[in-house]
């Protein structure tokens, strides 16, 4: 068959399949299969692909009819303009995530670095620690976005430890793994706890909210929050109230109707709302 061909059977079988993506999906599996960019399979259609190759790509292809979200087929997905390695064990990080990298940012050149230099702290000193981390995607770019801060990252899944620690070494970075169930394995006291900083992208769907066929074959755990969502960030913040463990931002993730009663959640142990943008929310100590 030739690129034309397949790309014609797999569009259409796809829409049948009531993908909305299809002939995107098509060209993505397309581009990995071949290893030449859709500008190149566009400007040659009657480039033939045969054999192992073809049986491979209507094997993607009949995966993605039954939904299965493109980065599992795959095997990578991007966030913030990188690749990452994925795969089944993972949630898939969202476009909505890169929000928290950009107000980190934000943070860092602003309020945190000015603590740094009313103390005499070193900028070294910034301490970033990643609760949830999944495939690793916020807290290893948070770690090439800033590579003066220690980024620590936590999970108390070692699967998504392992896939972690893989784009860890992918991208070249050093970064502290811990496996724990949120703070449990951590000891957030180090150093000036100013300039400690949390990243939470926790699970936050409520048990019985309604999602797409695709987000239904990502990981349960890693999407549902209890009965209202919060469960989870519940226990997070309730870890914070500790003495010990002094910790100046908190960053979060959760759906826009939820942040009235997550901002309520932590102004009960001490932190007062910030910011807001989209999904994400800033927390400060107060």
């Amino acid at each position: 068959m030739t690129i034309q061909e397949i790309l014609n059977s797999s569009v259409t079988k796809l829409e049948k399949a009531s993908i909305g993506t299809a002939r995107l999906d098509a060209l993505v599996l397309l581009e990995d299969i071949t290893g030449k960019d859709r500008a190149h399979l566009l400007a040659h259609p009657e480039t033939p692909v045969q054999g192992a190759t073809l049986e491979k790509l209507n094997g993607w292809i009949v995966r993605r009819m039954k939904h299965e979200p493109l980065a599992y087929i795959r095997g990578k997905t991007e966030f913030y303009g990188r690749e990452f390695l994925i795969n089944n064990r993972v949630l898939e990080p969202r476009p909505e995530s890169e929000t928290m990298i950009e107000l980190l940012k934000e943070l860092v050149a602003s309020r945190l670095s000015l603590v740094a230099r009313k103390t005499s702290t070193r900028e070294s000193n910034l301490i970033i620690t990643d609760i949830g981390t999944g495939s690793g995607a916020l807290a290893i770019t948070a770690k090439l976005e800033m590579p003066q801060a220690e980024v620590i990252a936590t999970d108390i899944d070692p699967n998504c430890l392992s896939v972690a620690r893989r784009n860890a070494k992918k991208h070249h970075v050093d970064i502290a793994f811990s496996e724990g169930d949120l703070l449990n394995s951590l000891k957030l006291a180090t150093g000036d706890w100013r300039l400690a900083t949390i990243m939470a992208n926790l699970p936050y769907v409520p048990d019985h909210y309604k999602i797409n066929q695709a987000v239904a074959m990502e990981p349960r755990h890693a999407i549902f929050g209890g009965k209202d969502g919060l469960d989870l960030y519940r226990r997070l913040f309730g870890q914070l109230n500790r003495g010990e463990r002094r910790v100046q931002f908190v960053f979060t993730e959760s759906l826009p109707f939820q942040h009235k009663e997550l901002a309520k959640i932590a102004k009960q142990v001490g932190y007062s709302l910030q910011k807001t943008d989209d999904f994400i929310q800033l927390f400060e100590r107060f």
